[in-house]
């Protein structure tokens, strides 16, 4: 059994990991994408409940596991399967609020770059401060797979906070004003661990609800919804150069 480090991930015996990875952050999710997406797909890891799975999608092979919330999360799996699986890409798929006015409930996002809050941008050597943007190769694939699929896809950037519940009661108001589309906790810490790493990574985001609006998805619109997010990762993933 192959364990990294921090021995949150373990291979189980005879499995191993793809070179491109759909990151939801609900490890349910991954196990659902799994089994009604991929073909044979083969469990890799349940350590601490953080499902991941490898199959097939469009005869490319594919890994999907969750994240969990935050940066701080994400970033502990990112890190390590870049650097001790030998994994090359990462899509971030996930839900987001809307802030800007051109985005409504339903609406895939792809995070061309996300702004953050987080101090993770000073943790690198940089002279100056570091922007976390997207692979344009991936990116240029999810815009094409939504215009063939006909689904709304807005691509621009977004802001990742650390903050669920910000303290600042302005904060989404001032992140709109700076043309940010949504608001969710991830992209940003992706972005910068792949650039660093040398990797590729795109987050493709579903508005579950918004801001300002009040906006929000019923049950059954979310399951439509994110639906269509995840076929775009998948056809994405299946044929980006990877």
């Amino acid at each position: 059994m192959k364990e990294s480090p921090s021995a949150c991930i373990c291979l189980k015996e005879g499995t191993h990991i793809a070179k491109v990875v759909l990151m939801p952050g609900d490890p349910l999710r991954a196990k659902y994408i799994a089994e009604h997406y991929l073909e044979n797909p083969v469990l890799f890891n349940d350590t601490r409940n953080m499902l991941g799975y490898t199959g097939t999608y469009e005869g490319k092979e594919i890994s999907v596991m969750g994240s969990g919330m935050g940066i701080p999360s994400i970033g502990l799996y990112i890190f390590e399967l870049y650097n001790f699986f030998g994994v090359e890409a990462i899509i971030r798929v996930g839900s987001a609020g809307g802030l800007s006015e051109k985005v409504h409930v339903r609406d895939v996002v792809i995070a061309m770059t996300a702004a953050t809050n987080s101090n993770i941008v000073n943790s690198y050597d940089f002279v100056g401060t570091p922007a976390p943007c997207a692979d344009f190769d991936m990116l240029r694939h999810a815009v094409l797979a939504a215009e063939e699929m006909g689904v709304r896809a807005d691509v621009g950037s977004v802001y990742t906070s650390d903050f669920f519940y910000h303290p600042q009661s302005e904060a989404n108001k001032k992140a709109k004003e700076m043309g940010q589309l949504a608001v969710e906790m991830e992209t940003a810490g992706l972005y910068l661990q792949a650039m660093h790493a040398g990797k590729k990574a795109l987050s493709i985001l579903t508005i579950s609800d918004h801001v300002f609006t009040g906006e929000a998805l019923t049950a059954i619109e979310r399951q439509d919804s994110f639906h269509e997010m995840m076929e775009i990762s998948l056809k994405t993933a299946a044929r980006s150069n990877i």
